[in-house]
């Protein structure tokens, strides 16, 4: 979608949405990561880790190319930590903790 007049602001609907959807999983990657870190389980935050990294190279790939990205990416940031903090504290309070 071009709007007139303002730099960048080419941005193609299907890569927002992708840059929204895989911000918002690595950031739950990274929840996961720290809260296996926290736990001391090594295989878990190495899985994480990995998963983190191959995750943040599409939106890192794409916001590179247009800056408005980056505006996506942080929403899906957010929204991303928000569901899996929102996940976790669900585990912890009923006494029977989730896999992490």
């Amino acid at each position: 979608m071009q709007v007139p007049g303002i730099p960048y602001a080419d941005l193609d609907p299907l890569i927002t949405l992708g840059v929204v959807a895989a911000t918002a999983v690595t950031d739950a990657a990274y929840v996961f990561f720290n809260a296996a870190v926290g736990a001391r389980h090594r295989i878990r935050a190495a899985n994480w880790s990995a998963v983190w990294y191959l995750l943040s190279a599409f939106a890192v790939i794409n916001y590179t190319q247009n800056a408005l990205y980056v505006l996506f990416a942080a929403f899906g940031s957010w929204v991303g930590a928000y569901a899996s903090v929102t996940w976790l504290a669900r585990g912890s309070a009923s006494g029977a903790g989730r896999p992490i």
